[in-house]
């Protein structure tokens, strides 16, 4: 093959891939409001009103991010601010952060924005259910869009793993800590007005959505859970960030949530009232997390030095290897498992106003029935400690994206009840 015959094909190849690349634009260009109407979809503003004047009303807003983490447009993420300050200011929120994971992006149909817009109806529905005598919160959806996915051919796009991994936890350490920390400043605004329904936040990442949620609130939950030791002279319920942040078959090693387990786990009891703060999800045929992600981290983990852990707080006996830590996710690291979740043998209505106590009449190594599924302690750690690290069965979540399912949602709807109740 003759030089100018190699040239021809490098250069096939190069325009082959940059064809490949997926948009880098922002998808949500248009930073003023709009009501969706059989008529109008609204498709191209960030921020969007749903079913209005029914029970599954719901606000929608759009914040994008490069791969380097900042925010595609300020004002963008402005306006919605903006928005949210002026409702805020008469009435209680919801809010609910999504933020999505591999192969998945801000744009119209993405299969990530259709689910997340049918679980804000549903919550807003549950919302206007629990407060017939009240006026319910307002549900606020805010769905963070960054570039999953940077080739768009599949089965190409399978070797983006760990170049998206790196991505996510850029995304994470930067413009999203500014996002959730404002979003929990407007939370907090109508509560000095000690209003009859609190306003709340929930955040919730799916894959390396969740390595993104969990760069961004780790140290801030690290901060609260220590900080709980108000007055520093009694102890009071553990802090989170928001209320509750829910991690969806995260992408991000078990090692790098090993010190919060510490830290939970050498308090020795829980008040009544603790409320879970962190809960992650895995389930057990999440295969991309279980067997590829481990697979890569023997190469980048090669040269690290690692020990064995040993620790026996509360008389509770751990031991595990710090190199295995570091090349499994902490969905499927066994020793820092905390639950189990299954299908439940004879499937309930979703008790949804009697959810507070379930979780109160918890018990070590038992049983909690939550509608269509059964929360199992693996006796691992005390009862009410606010970080569950729970391995899900694979009839309920069957792979790595399935996480939209019927009982994982009515699951996550119970969890925002029990963590955001007035």
């Amino acid at each position: 093959m003759n030089t100018a015959t190699q040239k021809i094909l490098l250069l096939a190849l190069l325009t082959t891939l940059l064809s490949a690349c997926t948009s880098n634009d922002i998808y949500r260009s248009r930073f003023s409001s709009c009501v969706v109407t059989p008529q109008e979809s609204c498709e191209s503003h960030a921020i969007q009103y749903h079913n209005r004047a029914t029970d599954q009303e719901y606000l929608l807003g759009f914040v994008e991010m490069d791969d380097q983490g900042q925010l595609r447009d300020r004002a963008q993420m402005q306006a919605l601010l903006d928005e949210l300050y002026i409702m805020a200011a008469s009435q209680s929120l919801l809010i609910n952060v999504f933020v999505h994971g591999w192969h998945h992006d801000a744009k119209q149909g993405d299969a990530n924005v259709e689910n997340f817009k049918a679980s804000l109806a549903e919550l807003s529905q549950v919302e206007s259910n629990l407060h017939l005598h009240k006026t319910p919160r307002k549900v606020v959806g805010v769905y963070v869009g960054w570039r999953g996915e940077s080739i768009g051919v599949p089965l190409l796009n399978n070797v983006t793993f760990w170049e998206r991994k790196n991505t996510a936890h850029e995304v994470g350490y930067l413009g999203m800590t500014e996002l959730l920390l404002r979003l929990e400043e407007i939370s907090n605004v109508k509560n000095t007005q000690e209003p009859p329904v609190k306003s709340r936040l929930v955040v919730v990442g799916h894959s390396f959505g969740g390595a993104a949620v969990y760069s961004a609130t780790a140290q801030i939950l690290a901060n609260r859970f220590v900080d709980s030791l108000t007055g520093k002279n009694y102890v009071g319920t553990a802090k989170g960030f928001g209320d509750l942040v829910v991690l969806l078959n995260p992408a991000f090693e078990a090692l790098k949530y090993a010190p919060l387990y510490d830290l939970a786990q050498a308090r020795c009891s829980y008040f009544e009232d603790q409320p879970p703060r962190l809960v992650i999800l895995t389930s057990e045929a999440d295969y991309a997390t279980k067997y590829f992600f481990p697979i890569g981290r023997v190469f980048s983990t090669f040269f690290e030095t690692h020990g064995i852990i040993e620790r026996n707080d509360c008389e509770r006996p751990l031991t595990y290897s710090e190199g295995a830590a570091d090349r499994h996710t902490v969905g499927h690291f066994e020793p820092l498992q905390s639950h189990e979740l299954l299908p439940a043998s004879n499937e309930r209505e979703a008790p949804y106003h009697t959810v507070k106590n379930i979780w109160l009449q918890q018990q070590p190594g038992g049983t909690m029935q939550f509608g269509s599924t059964e929360l199992v302690s693996l006796d691992r750690t005390v009862i009410r400690n606010p970080y569950l690290n729970v391995k899900v069965d694979k009839q309920l979540i069957k792979d790595h994206n399935d996480v939209f399912r019927f009982e994982i949602m009515e699951f996550l709807r119970m969890l925002i009840v029990l963590s955001t109740g007035e």
